[in-house]
């Protein structure tokens, strides 16, 4: 019989929605100092801890034509895309669980950045990671 060893450290929730007929401020679909500014303070509300990002505002020759930003979290990340000519935001907000359960956390920033975007749809996803068995040491699966 072969042995498994139990894998605990990587747990963690994996939060993906893709939002569509957004009614929110042009600025935050369009303008990525004003995302930037509802993803970190959106972060910071629900205890998430924002350790770096990055954002960047796309442009064509009609002017602004969306954002795509990154906060690093000690928890993990957030990710968010938007597309303002479509009225549509992606967006992709993981959190470990090592030191303590940061799942209702996650679920707080993701609902108040969904609630901030008010999509007119969406499609929400919510994944499970990191619990899994891992086969023993030259097992090959």
């Amino acid at each position: 019989m072969r042995q498994r060893a139990r894998i605990t450290g990587m747990r963690g929730v994996h939060l993906i929605a893709e939002l569509y007929e957004c009614r929110c401020a042009e600025s935050l679909l369009a303008d990525a100092p004003t995302l930037q500014d509802l993803c970190l303070s959106t972060c910071a509300a629900a205890g998430l801890t924002p350790v770096g990002f990055v954002f960047h505002q796309f442009a064509s020759d009609q002017g602004p034509a969306g954002a795509t930003g990154a906060v690093i979290l000690a928890e993990s990340h957030l990710a968010v895309h938007t597309w303002p000519e479509h009225g549509a935001v992606t967006l992709d907000l993981y959190v470990c669980n090592f030191s303590h359960d940061n799942t209702i956390a996650a679920r707080a920033a993701c609902r108040r950045l969904i609630a901030g975007f008010a999509p007119g749809h969406s499609v929400e996803r919510e994944l499970e990671r990191g619990d899994y068995t891992l086969a023993a040491a030259g097992d090959g699966d």
